[in-house]
């Protein structure tokens, strides 16, 4: 009898919350970006966001950078925004970096690679799509696939 109660209070205390894969709200974002500016994450509200962790130093970022201005340049107009989130320590580099690659989306200073609060960032890149809604719709650990990303963005944007 006890092991069957140990068993029901441990499948209890390890059943999530909310269903696997259920979109959950992002956590709250905000920052300075580059120009200074104050941006919050809230500030995109009815928009489709890729809220995108990386850094100057970071090889697989780098080389993601040019899909994603081409993806941002072409569904920007219909609702879809990249905010980037710079995890490097030295934010003196990513102004001069970022104007090299013609980053065309908003990029909050993070100052370190201390994931922001309610982020989880295992690594770099890292990037979350977030809907309309304000909800996490999916979460991309590691290299991602542009043209599959924008699939999903498409479809997030109907």
């Amino acid at each position: 009898m006890r092991r069957l109660l140990f068993a029901v209070l441990l499948a209890a205390a390890c059943s999530p919350s909310t269903a696997p894969g259920a979109p959950e709200d992002a956590a709250p974002l905000s920052g300075k970006t580059l120009d200074g500016k104050n941006v919050s994450l809230a500030d995109y509200k009815g928009k489709v966001v890729l809220v995108d962790f990386w850094a100057t130093w970071c090889d697989p970022c780098k080389d993601e950078i040019p899909e994603l201005i081409k993806l941002q340049k072409a569904l920007g107009p219909k609702g879809f925004v990249i905010l980037g989130v710079s995890m490097d320590e030295d934010v003196k580099e990513v102004a001069p970096f970022a104007k090299a690659a013609k980053i065309n989306y908003p990029v909050i200073l993070n100052g370190g690679e201390q994931a922001p609060m309610g982020w989880i960032v295992p690594g770099l890149p890292t990037a979350y799509l977030i809907g309309k809604d304000g909800k996490a719709i999916n979460r991309l650990f590691g290299s991602k696939s542009v043209k599959k990303l924008q699939i999903d963005v498409e479809a997030a944007l109907k």
